[in-house]
């Protein structure tokens, strides 16, 4: 089977070849991107809300930490915020915007070579068809009213095989991108979630926090008799 597949791939023309390469390209660029965003994407409803508790114990500092900690944009929006928690509106919203203007074209990184590959296929698949045909004329015009069925079977081989290869290329890069693009679409929506949520929480109940937060009963028992 091995070796019928091979002499299959070699009928295909040297098409097949860039075909392969394209398909190794895009299956190396799939996995490098799915790693990434996988390790990018965390569970942003418990990590901002751990946030907010290191924050209501006024631990400004252990909040960066964790921030510089915890790998993703939603970390990076987050610590934006932190790191301006004592400046007004603007400058904070701007200094969040900032870090996601750096952030999500690095989760788009990439995309769009794969996007190329499953639309250029197509087209090498195309031009490996047309020098099968090409293939299969000339060994006609060669052969006159006697050419053989084998030598015009090899130009319809090779059409036929390349049409058939650059779909096999295309498809799992046409679903590869948009599963990736998915999945950042995902991401970006969590950033901007965490942004606004730090954001309100910063401008609207971390000034009014006691400076005492953190054992406050411990204090109130030193008070006593």
């Amino acid at each position: 089977m091995t070796g019928l597949d091979f002499s299959l791939f070699t009928e295909g023309g040297p098409m097949m070849w860039v075909l392969l390469a394209m398909g190794i390209a895009g299956t190396l660029i799939f996995i490098e991107r799915l790693l990434y965003l996988h390790r990018g994407q965390i569970r942003s409803t418990a990590f901002v809300g751990g946030i907010k508790n290191i924050l209501a114990k006024r631990r400004l500092m252990e909040a960066l930490t964790v921030c510089e900690e915890t790998p993703g944009p939603v970390a990076a929006v987050v610590k934006s915020a932190l790191l301006h928690a004592d400046d007004d509106e603007q400058k904070m919203r701007l200094a969040v915007q900032e870090a996601a203007l750096i952030e999500v074209p690095v989760l788009e990184r990439r995309l769009g070579s794969i996007a190329a590959i499953a639309q250029v296929a197509p087209l090498v698949g195309l031009l490996g068809t047309l020098l099968g045909m090409i293939t299969t004329f000339h060994a006609f015009m060669q052969g006159g009213n006697y050419a053989t069925a084998n030598a015009l079977a090899t130009g319809m081989w090779q059409a036929l095989i390349s049409t058939a290869g650059s779909l096999v290329v295309a498809i799992p890069g046409h679903l590869a991108y948009h599963f990736l693009s998915g999945r950042v679409r995902a991401i970006v929506r969590d950033v901007e979630w965490a942004g606004n949520e730090i954001m309100k929480y910063l401008l609207v109940e971390y000034p009014h926090l006691p400076a005492n937060s953190e054992g406050g009963e411990g204090a109130g028992q030193k008070d006593g008799p």
